[in-house]
């Protein structure tokens, strides 16, 4: 049996508040073409298939035609919610979803209940667990006294394998949205707990075949069978840079025979650039990223007038800026040091030095601040 392993589609998501759908129904309808031309049968979806719990209309249409297109392609889809989703309204109607080949599950108290298939080896049972919130899965496995993630999935996976116990000779694989140790994190994940008490140890997972983790967006593998899939875009610019992908994993009579990866293309790519903004404007090396999304940390000494709008004639794309101001000059102090003992004029002078990287006022600029602060003292005098 052949299973592709994908995880945290979110779909939905922005990139500073940049729609993305367009993006992800595109990585994601490649899927299809990997199911096809790989004869793939189950696709594994581990987590934050949306983005928030409730999720918009454009979205579900999104979600909706991308299983359509990988049901069509000849697979059958396994999901589970992450904690972006709502495992309530993920689970609707997923007995009557489950009649289509599209397979949701969100019930913790039948994580020990799989989705059966079988091929020339026989049977291969694979389990579901959705995002198990502690606060809230320890009561609905009736454990009142676990109290973090590793406890709850300790507990949901005991669970696991007392079920497979009664399946002799069936391969068995897991799908589980958690932060397991030895996984490395992006900038774009939301944190599951605080404090590290969301960390669980890989040996949670033994007596299985293979683990399809979510959450972590990086792919990446903390042995030969429990792996992240990382997400199908990259979803921040720390992850600029980053070749996407899928798992592609095969059974055979004896369990786990390989896994490969599968690159997923790249609608538009993710580019940081630095510099000032006349040579990010002029330079003809940066035709080629024109079309990316792009994040943009300028160093004028000055800060620029409306540079958005210029960065975005050249890069209509460009969808972050910051301005770090580390022209020559610019004072490191803070605003108490240079505020001591000053008059209102140099304070007003100082803030100016300030705003523009250490570029001072002119005589001008000074003479203006100094009529202005006057007429202030006078108006304030006349009250």
């Amino acid at each position: 049996m052949r299973l592709l392993h994908t995880s945290d589609w979110h779909v939905g998501r922005s990139l500073h508040g940049t729609d993305l759908l367009a993006e992800q129904e595109a990585v994601l309808g490649a899927l299809a073409d990997v199911v096809a031309a790989e004869g793939v049968d189950v696709v594994l979806v581990a987590g934050d298939v949306y983005d928030r719990a409730v999720p918009s209309a454009d979205a579900t249409g999104v979600f909706s035609r991308v299983v359509n297109r990988l049901l069509r392609a000849g697979a059958q889809v396994v999901l589970t919610p992450g904690n972006h989703d709502s495992a309530r309204r993920l689970g609707t109607l997923s007995e009557v979803l489950a009649a289509g080949g599209l397979h949701v599950r969100a019930d913790t108290p039948r994580l020990d209940e799989p989705v059966l298939f079988t091929d020339e080896h026989g049977e291969v049972a694979v389990y579901g667990l959705p995002y198990l919130e502690p606060e809230i899965a320890r009561h609905e496995l009736g454990l009142p006294e676990a109290r973090s993630h590793e406890a709850v999935l300790a507990a949901a996976m005991t669970r696991v394998r007392a079920d497979l116990s009664r399946r002799p000779g069936a391969r068995s694989v897991v799908l589980a949205h958690a932060f397991v140790g030895g996984g490395q994190p992006s900038e774009s994940e939301r944190d599951i707990a605080v404090g590290g008490v969301d960390l669980v140890p890989a040996g949670v997972f033994d007596g299985v075949d293979y683990v399809a983790l979510g959450h972590l967006h990086r792919p990446q593998s903390l042995s030969d069978r429990v792996r992240y899939s990382g997400s199908p875009l990259a979803y921040s610019f720390g992850e600029a840079g980053q070749q996407k992908q899928a798992w592609l994993v095969d059974l055979d009579a004896g369990g786990l025979a390989g896994v490969r990866a599968v690159p997923l293309p790249t609608p538009r790519r993710l580019t940081v650039l630095r510099g000032e903004l006349p040579e990010l404007l002029a330079d003809p090396a940066l035709a080629p990223v024109e079309e990316h999304f792009v994040s943009v940390q300028l160093s004028d000494p000055v800060r620029p007038v409306d540079p958005m709008r210029q960065l975005q004639g050249r890069f209509p794309h460009c969808v972050h800026l910051e301005w770090t101001g580390s022209g020559p000059g610019t004072d490191t102090r803070s605003y108490t040091e240079r505020l001591s003992g000053r008059s209102d004029l140099e304070v007003a002078g100082e803030f100016v030095t300030h705003v523009r990287g250490g570029v001072e006022a002119s005589a001008v600029e000074r003479e203006l601040l100094g009529r202005a602060l006057a007429a202030a003292a006078r108006a304030e005098a006349a009250l």
